[in-house]
């Protein structure tokens, strides 16, 4: 059984990382490879309660939808209108049989202010009553993921109230909403935390290694969460669930990269012009191969599989690679012949 009450006890009851919810990078095909990987849980990007309640969301909808055989995936809601937040756990429990369901109290965008996300944090007994909400609506586990504050800290206060208010767990990201990504994560403060509160803690921010991740460790967390020190590198999550620092090599890392492309297909199909598109990975796959960067403007131009696959072949070393080093020229701009071949 992977989901139900004590999913997160049953979980961390094993080594391991969890992969961060991350808007535009923890899809399905990157929660696919995280988990194949040894992740203990991913979570899906965040979902709009109002919008599954309100709105035009359905069970088609991508943020929400697993993969084909996915489990231990944790559904992350945001909002702030308890009633709103309880009907949206029951029809996520129904449409997207999540794990566990999480609420949203970290994300500083300015577009969900108002609507719950960090702002939460301003109004910490509003954030009480939307996990008891949450609570009565389901036998699954729910968590929270929140900051240290809106703009100061008060990560101990809000902490033991959604303790309180019946939160299961609770995951830390050391920074304030007004920090966003700047600076350096508190992981005195996630100590803090997790000392103060009888559930599991689990500590996020800058966590960009497994060495990293074995060393926040030390503050007292149940776990580390990993968010972008794990896209392009899902292996960090089999390094801490096996014990074994074997870093993988670039034919290793190109394949991976490959089979993200090819996930990504399978799991959105066609976009609106019919075309079976790799666009949104720009982003992430020339963070596979940090030691390659002469790939790097060939990578952020990619459409289709094929022209991955193409650009790859070189540490692939499959039939027609060198045919496919003049390729990536093509694709990129650049000038191709003796000279220019990688």
């Amino acid at each position: 059984m992977t989901s139900g009450p004590g999913f997160y006890a049953r979980r961390l009851a094993r080594p391991g990382a969890i992969l961060a919810p991350m808007a535009g990078y923890s899809d399905a095909p990157m929660r696919q490879l995280a988990a194949e990987e040894g992740a203990l849980w991913t979570v899906s990007e965040m979902i709009s309660a109002r919008g599954l309640v309100l709105g035009g969301d359905s069970e088609k909808l991508t943020l929400g939808r697993p993969y084909p055989g996915e489990t231990n995936r944790v559904v992350q809601l945001f909002g702030a209108e308890p009633d709103i937040l309880a009907e949206a756990v029951r029809r996520a429990e129904t449409w997207f049989t999540p794990a566990a369901v999480d609420l949203n109290m970290g994300c500083p965008v300015p577009k969900v202010r108002g609507r719950g996300g960090a702002c939460l944090l301003q109004t910490p007994e509003v954030a009480y009553d939307l996990v008891r909400a949450m609570r009565g609506a389901t036998g699954l586990d729910v968590s929270a993921k929140i900051r240290l504050g809106w703009d100061s800290n008060r990560s101990v206060e809000v902490a033991q109230g959604l303790a309180a208010a019946g939160a299961s767990l609770i995951t830390v990201h050391g920074r304030t909403s007004a920090q966003r990504y700047t600076g350096e994560a508190d992981w005195d403060a996630i100590a803090r935390v997790a000392a103060s509160v009888d559930v599991p803690v689990v500590g996020s921010g800058d966590v960009r290694s497994a060495g990293g991740a074995r060393a926040r460790l030390g503050s007292g967390v149940a776990a580390v969460m990993i968010g972008r020190g794990a896209v392009g590198n899902p292996w960090v999550f089999r390094t801490l669930a096996t014990g074994e620092d074997a870093a993988p090599g670039a034919e290793e890392r190109a394949c991976a990269a490959l089979r993200h492309a090819r996930l990504h297909v399978a799991f959105y199909g066609a976009d609106r012009f019919g075309l079976l598109s790799v666009r949104p990975l720009r982003k992430v796959l020339p963070q596979y191969l940090p030691d390659h960067p002469e790939l790097r403007e060939a990578l952020v131009q990619v459409n289709t599989v094929e022209d991955v696959e193409c650009v790859l072949a070189p540490l692939l070393g499959g039939p027609g690679s060198g045919e496919n080093r003049m390729k990536v020229y093509e694709i990129s701009g650049r000038p191709g012949g003796p000279r220019g071949m990688l």
